[in-house]
């Protein structure tokens, strides 16, 4: 497992809220309806399509679990090779931020993908916001409509008693066109600037523990003004397969958010607010990633923090 910053395993990690913007931090969002194709695939569809020309199959989880076994013909992906991350927390770093378009469409090509690739990704054991962080990232760069989720990940493909390899395939890179980034992620001043306006629907991604400023997510306790809770954990059941849509509208109406509204998540560096933000889509809904998330957010002074334990409201 990783250390704590970025968190990647699904199990009581900390979970982010979805608001973010393309390339520019400052741009202006704009929505993305999600595409018609599915979000996921079954282990039989993956078995039937494994040696496809077009396929590339990607295995989010630990190094040494990929070492260990994997879904033959899978490449192991990090969310570093993805992702841009600023340890210099004191002077304001932020994790898991989007790499610019040219530096993202070198790392796509470098884990195989091309324009006309199938993309499956698939987690191992419980790393399902990993996953979908992934997903989103490769929605974000243009690349939604082929790509997909394994529903039930690495376990769902062993309890069928599936084939498993130790052998890591040749690395073959892909090869991209320019990248038709989508404005899916949005920064702190978008938020704060639609807090407390009619059909915003911002969500807290993360354990319920921190949004109740039981235990600090960081510099101060509980959650951005105005948003509902929605942990990670609660989009998947116990074996972890997405819920069934009529599960996942239930749970979203209960934030109070109605068929085809935009759902807008955040968490604590933009990892599982993304599951949140993936079962939105399954649903039909148009979605926006808050990427910076609580570990920006809680550092603004003058960005609004509530805390349920005693009702107060810091930074008016």
């Amino acid at each position: 497992m990783r250390p704590s910053f970025p968190q990647r395993p699904l199990a009581a990690r900390p979970a982010c809220a979805v608001l973010s913007l393309p390339v520019s931090r400052a741009a202006t969002a704009q929505l993305y309806v999600p595409a018609a194709a599915p979000v996921t695939v079954s282990t039989t569809w993956l078995a039937e399509h494994l040696k496809d020309q077009n396929l590339v199959l990607l295995h989010v989880g630990d190094r040494k679990e990929y070492d260990r076994e994997h879904i033959p013909g899978a490449r192991f992906v990090d969310l570093d090779d993805i992702s841009v991350s600023n340890h210099d927390h004191e002077h304001g770093g932020l994790m898991l931020e989007m790499p610019q378009p040219d530096s993202l469409r070198a790392r796509l090509e470098a884990l195989g993908i091309s324009d006309r690739s199938r993309v499956i990704v698939y987690y191992g054991n419980d790393w399902v916001s990993p996953a979908t962080r992934v997903i989103f990232t490769l929605d974000y760069a243009g690349l939604g409509a082929g790509s997909a989720l394994l529903d039930g990940g690495m376990q769902a493909w062993k309890a069928e008693h599936r084939a498993v390899t130790t052998e890591t395939p040749k690395a073959q890179p892909g090869k991209l066109a320019a990248l038709n980034i989508k404005p899916i992620v949005v920064n702190a001043a978008w938020v704060k600037s639609r807090i407390g306006t009619p059909n915003f629907h911002l969500i807290d991604g993360r354990a319920s523990v921190y949004y109740d400023g039981v235990e600090a997510g960081g510099p101060r306790k509980g959650h951005i003004k105005g948003a509902k809770s929605i942990p990670f954990t609660e989009v998947t059941d116990d074996r972890l397969y997405l819920r069934k849509p009529a599960e996942l509208k239930a749970l979203f109406a209960k934030a109070g958010i109605a068929d085809g509204d935009t759902v807008v998540a955040y968490c604590h560096i933009g990892q599982q607010g993304t599951a949140v933000l993936f079962a939105a889509r399954a649903i039909g809904h148009p979605v926006l990633l808050y990427d910076g998330s609580f570990q920006e957010w809680s550092r603004g002074k003058d960005l609004p923090v509530e805390d349920p334990r005693d009702g107060r409201l810091s930074a008016q």
